[in-house]
């Protein structure tokens, strides 16, 4: 075990041996720490959180109370391999939240990126990767192997089904059920029957994404959610556009997104 002098650990926490505990941490009250647990420098676990597993953690995360990170996967093929859970810098993981590491059908790791909010009761599955920037609010559930990308933010009590993968600065309304890709830089939800109805124009822009960008990305978003083309067709639409210098960087990845899909993108 190798706890710096400066970790602050309550006398109720249980710390196993083998665990690695960096400088300017604080383990709170009732806390269990496993034996191939790292915590890197200003982690905060809050009161009775379990960390399990081969996990390792980035510097000043804070975790809440009731918290489960790094636990055994929920796979009936899980044969205790030491499988990973990865999390890395500056990440608010509120309470009751469940993130499950790897499985070795999976790749053996479950990631997390840095910056994220993820709120109570959320459960991210295992094999899952989530970007930087994410925000998953209260009773967000991913099955396994998803993939959200970065500065992606679901709405509470939305489910995601295994193998999808949510683009990167995506917005996803309250409850929508989610099974299939859902498109970068688009609002999804179940209000408009679970499907895509423009792009995230107020978070784009709080991002700094400029109007020219946006209105580049709107034109790109209209030809794949809107009027009588099938896929094919708005992609053909779309590179055309980009042959002709009219469109971004952003436009360009859109396309490329939906090309690389393999359970289709919700429209």
């Amino acid at each position: 075990m190798s706890i710096h002098s400066s970790a602050s650990i309550h006398p109720t926490a249980i710390v196993s041996e083998g665990a690695e505990i960096a400088p300017g941490c604080v383990i709170g009250p009732y806390c269990t720490v496993g034996p191939n647990v790292v915590l890197n420098e200003g982690c905060e676990l809050v009161s009775h959180v379990v960390l399990d597993g081969h996990t390792t953690f980035g510097k000043r995360n804070k975790v809440w109370s009731f918290a489960c990170l790094g636990i055994a996967p929920q796979d009936l093929k899980y044969a205790g391999e030491p499988t990973r859970l990865e999390v890395g810098d500056e990440n608010q993981i509120r309470e009751y939240v469940t993130i499950s590491r790897g499985t070795a059908g999976g790749g053996g790791v479950t990631k997390i990126g840095s910056g994220c909010l993820i709120m109570a009761y959320v459960h991210i599955g295992h094999d899952s990767v989530i970007g930087n920037g994410c925000i998953l609010p209260n009773g967000a559930t991913l099955a396994g192997h998803v993939t959200v990308e970065d500065y992606a933010t679901l709405s509470a009590n939305a489910p995601v089904h295994q193998f999808c993968t949510i683009g990167r600065y995506a917005y996803i309304g309250g409850g929508t059920t989610i099974t299939q890709d859902v498109l970068p830089y688009s609002l999804t939800s179940v209000e408009r029957n679970n499907h895509a109805y423009g792009i995230n124009k107020v978070g784009l822009a709080r991002k700094g994404f400029t109007p020219e960008e946006l209105r580049e990305l709107n034109v790109a978003m209209r030809l794949l959610t809107s009027g009588k083309r099938n896929t094919t067709q708005a992609l053909e639409e779309i590179n055309d556009m980009l042959e002709s210098g009219g469109g971004s960087e952003h436009v360009r990845y859109l396309a490329e997104f939906v090309k690389k899909s393999e359970r289709g993108v919700v429209k």
